[in-house]
């Protein structure tokens, strides 16, 4: 047992194998025997004086002048009589059956000269069977009896046939051969590439083989030993290749040419008695899966508009199979590795008991970064293999977790899986992390998403940051956070549910955080496991209920499913606008103004990205509130008491006209609201969306036409609808004084769209800069005033 996991002992050599495949290649001649048998048997003389074909690989260049497997085949020589057209005047034919009554009578041979077997192959190429007519011109041509034509022409086809038969079973020989060699071919460069991966787990911690201790590699540098080791390994690759080519083929194959290797480096590479490597378990199946299959295709999209070569995809394959190993083992581990966390039901990682089980796959920690490492466990409405091919494509993924994820894009698709499946798929992506606050940066990473089916009934996807191996190829840029590795495996439950285990396991740069978040960051709740998995589990919901009739809670609404379905998707790219419009660079925004916790933004909008046409102003600000998360969220739900700061109320309450929960929870919910003062009058509704628990919540809203309300309610395209979001994101402060319970803060962060002006090519003016933080200002003073903490 190495270090690489319970691997199965090897089950056979190459030379068992080489073994097999001359079983295969016996069969093919045997076939081959028979045929020639009940050929020869039609003739009054043998056509092959030579011994029977031989099964073994090494006698197959002796195959007597029929030149099997050698060069091409000559149409007028292949399978002539080793007597020079021996003649047999009782042979027998496939025209005339009464010849064959005669075979008992004794033979007579006649020798025909060279100038007449010129004529009678001439004569066969433009006629194989020629009536008697032509036999008689031909034999007085020739000075032959018209029955010796007759028996030269019969002879002849029946050669032609036999070429043909013999052509045939070389093809398949031929076939048979390069399937097995491929065979054998893959199976040894698995070999190679598992010395690879052993002989780089050694290079990071070498051990002494006389003393147990850590080995010292003297004065040359780490990166140039791995150097010499890979050069060596490539060299020893090129010439078993080559071998294996002559050796299964027969000749020598063109695309590598000769080469012996004479590298000094034996020991490095595990000739010479290299401990690691004499233990390795040769029979390894190695591949994407894990399995008896590894996909050799690597269709390349290039990153940036640089190319990944082949070697760069083998090392991203070794950190893949390395983080999910790691993942796997997270995930089943318990004490002393994993503690219960003091805020919600998740767990943190024990720092300590990592590193002394885990070697950092991914370098060292900077010294100024902080860790956030937590796992969390729920049961969410969707199958496995459903969620398993959301979470590796980018659209379907940002519909999961739109809070989560600002933007999402594949660079590369290192591995496209096996038989169309996502076993074995590996992709190289970017993405950028988020939280609605405009003072917690998003966090851009770039890492590989691997997939493999962990049993029967269960997939790991596993995460790991390659900003250290893409180094050389998008150049050196600073890198605020990296993912080791991180994300879930997932196992199928009865009733189409799934259980799925979350890990986020994040080094990132604590300074470019307002210290407000600091506490919060620390916590996981921001970013953690527990965050991925409760909006994993609302969003699951939310599909569920829109494929099915019933509703979860009380659903006063008499929306059909056609206009359900319209609104929530309205609601969601609203929210996702709102998002965006606070820390994501999804939409391009440039940032105008970023001092005293607000943060404004302009960009230009065509009325195509959901947005009306012309200059959109973004303002937002984070201000701390005295109050619980649940008590602000519940306040601000409120239509009561909406009055106190949305300037939309008319300084009165707001009338609900309906309202739908989105899951379990009725704090997640959409409702269309209705300014009460004049009800009958009004054509313009409030949509809003809230989506939240105690690890936070956003409540955003929108003024809509209520001619274009009214199409969308009817189950019409919500996309034609455009929409200003404004609203809130509420945190808990996770301040030591209040641990982020009932008794803490809050953090509430406020944000606002307007339009500025209807022309694309207009300029913001400091009025509307003026305009938007007074509405912040009011809106912030309205809900200090409505929850009496002044």
């Amino acid at each position: 047992m190495n270090s690489f996991g319970g691997f199965p002992s090897k089950s056979r050599s190459l030379v068992s194998e080489a073994s097999g495949g001359e079983k295969m290649v016996a069969d093919g001649f045997s076939s081959y025997n028979n045929i020639a048998m009940s050929l020869q048997s039609s003739y009054s003389q043998p056509l092959f004086t030579t011994p029977p074909l031989s099964i073994a690989i090494p006698k197959m260049e002796n195959l007597g002048e029929m030149g099997l497997l050698r060069g091409s085949h000559n149409s007028s020589l292949i399978g002539r009589l080793r007597e020079d057209e021996l003649e047999s005047e009782g042979g027998s034919g496939d025209d005339d059956n009464a010849t064959r009554n005669k075979s008992s009578k004794k033979k007579k041979y006649h020798r025909h000269t060279p100038f007449q077997i010129q004529e009678l192959e001439a004569s066969f190429k433009d006629n194989p069977h020629p009536d008697e007519k032509s036999r008689l011109e031909l034999g007085k041509r020739l000075g032959l009896d018209a029955k010796q034509v007759k028996f030269w022409f019969q002879n002849r086809r029946t050669q032609m046939k036999l070429v043909t038969c013999i052509t045939d079973l070389t093809v398949m020989i031929k076939t048979q051969l390069e399937r097995h060699e491929n065979s054998i071919l893959k199976h040894e460069n698995d070999k190679l590439r598992i010395e690879n991966i052993t002989m780089r787990e050694a290079m990071r911690n070498p051990m002494c083989e006389n003393c147990g201790s850590p080995a010292i590699l003297g004065d040359v540098p780490v990166e140039q030993h791995h150097l010499m080791i890979e050069n060596a390994r490539l060299k020893d690759e090129l010439a078993r290749l080559h071998h294996l080519g002559g050796k299964f083929l027969g000749r020598s194959n063109g695309s590598m040419p000769p080469f012996t290797s004479n590298s000094s480096l034996d020991l490095s590479v595990g000739r010479n008695g290299f401990t690691g490597l004499n233990s390795l378990d040769h029979g390894i199946p190695l591949g994407l899966d894990f399995g008896n299959r590894m996909s050799n295709s690597f269709p390349a999209m290039p990153p940036n508009g640089n190319m990944i070569n082949f070697s760069d995809k083998s090392l991203f394959l070794e950190l893949a199979m390395a983080g999910v190993d790691e993942l796997i083992k997270l995930a089943q581990l318990d004490s002393p590795l994993w503690f219960r966390s003091l805020e919600g039901d998740g767990e943190s990682l024990n720092l300590e008991e990592y590193t002394k089980m885990f070697s950092p796959c991914i370098g060292v920690k900077p010294s100024d970064f902080a860790t956030e490492a937590t796992r969390a466990t729920c049961n969410v409405m969707i199958n496995s293999t459903q969620l398993v091919e959301a979470l590796m494509d980018t659209k379907q993924l940002t519909e999961l977790f739109p809070w989560n994820i600002g933007s999402a894009s594949i660079l590369d698709i290192i591995s496209p899986g096996i038989a169309g499946s996502k076993n074995g798929m590996l992709q190289l992506m970017q993405a950028e992390f988020q939280i609605p606050s405009p003072l917690v940066p998003i966090r851009p990473v770039k890492f590989i998403r691997f997939c493999k089916q962990h049993g029967e009934d269960a997939w790991a996807v596993a995460d790991v940051s390659v900003d250290t191996l893409l180094h050389g190829i998008t150049g050196n840029v600073h890198v605020s956070c990296r993912r080791l590795p991180s994300g879930c495996i997932v196992r199928d439950m009865a009733n189409g549910y799934s259980k799925v285990t979350w890990i986020e396991h994040t080094e990132y740069d604590e300074n470019v955080a307002h210290p407000l978040y600091r506490p919060l960051l620390r916590s996981g709740i921001a970013f953690g496991a527990q965050k991925w998995s409760s909006n994993l589990r609302r969003q699951c919901e939310l599909f569920a209920s829109l494929a099915s009739s019933a509703a979860f809670g009380v659903d006063h609404s008499a929306l059909s499913p056609s206009g359900k379905r319209s609104i929530v998707k309205l609601a969601q790219r609203m929210t996702r606008g709102f998002c965006s419009g606070i820390c994501s660079t999804v939409d391009e925004w440039e940032v105008v103004q970023d001092a005293d916790n607000t943060k404004l933004m302009t960009r230009k909008s065509s009325g195509n990205s959901g947005a009306p046409p012309g200059v959109i102003l973004s303002a937002s600000t984070t201000v701390w509130m005295p109050v619980s998360p649940q008590h602000l969220l519940d306040f601000l739900q409120d239509e009561k008491t909406r009055s106190h700061w949305d300037v939309l109320s008319q300084d009165g309450p707001m009338q609900s006209m309906l309202r739908f929960s989105k899951g379990r929870d009725l704090n997640n919910n959409i409702s269309l609201l209705r300014a009460s003062a004049d009800a009958n009058q009004s054509d313009v509704l409030i949509l809003q969306e809230t989506c939240g628990d105690a690890l936070g919540a956003v409540v955003v809203h929108a003024a809509v036409p209520a001619a274009e309300m009214d199409v969308v309610m009817n189950g019409g395209d919500s996309r034609a609808v455009p929409v200003l979001p404004s609203g809130f994101a509420i945190f808990p402060d996770c301040f030591p004084e209040g641990g982020g319970n009932e008794r803490g803060g809050s953090l509430l962060s406020i944000g606002f769209q307007i339009l500025v002006s209807n022309l694309p090519e207009a300029r913001l003016t400091m009025e509307s800069v003026n305009t938007v933080k007074s509405l912040i200002g009011r809106t912030h003073r309205g809900i200090k005033g409505g929850l009496g903490c002044n």
